[in-house]
């Protein structure tokens, strides 16, 4: 019998880049796409809404300014988890001197996509 791989190392996924944030994608399936994002200091992830699913965040390491849209802004870091629901806005800039490094999980597999303002 084999059995599908459940478990995915994060160090396997991240890939530093000094010109965009990388997006590594671990698994997709019509319930959920589970990304690794690393995003180097002063990098940003455009603000932008999921309209038919939620967007949560697990923080490894770093810092960045969380975009909540109406121009609210938050601090996040390493331990948090931030959660945006269907439409939502949400993206981040890095801050300090250490890459923001995080697990993304967007469910249902087929949220969809869409910039918004900060």
């Amino acid at each position: 019998m084999v059995s599908e791989t459940r478990l995915f190392p994060v160090a396997d996924f991240i890939q530093p880049s000094e010109d965009l944030p990388i997006r590594s994608v671990v698994l997709e399936t019509p319930e959920s796409v589970i990304v690794v994002w690393y995003v180097n200091p002063g990098q940003e992830i455009a603000a932008h809404v999921h309209p038919y699913g939620q967007d949560t965040w697990t923080i490894l390491s770093g810092t960045a300014d969380y975009f909540q849209g109406n121009g609210i802004v938050s601090r996040i870091k390493t331990n948090d988890i931030a959660v945006a629901k269907p439409n939502q806005v949400h993206g981040a800039r890095t801050v300090g001197n250490s890459p923001f490094i995080f697990v993304s999980v967007v469910a249902p597999g087929g949220a969809g996509y869409a910039l918004a303002d900060k």
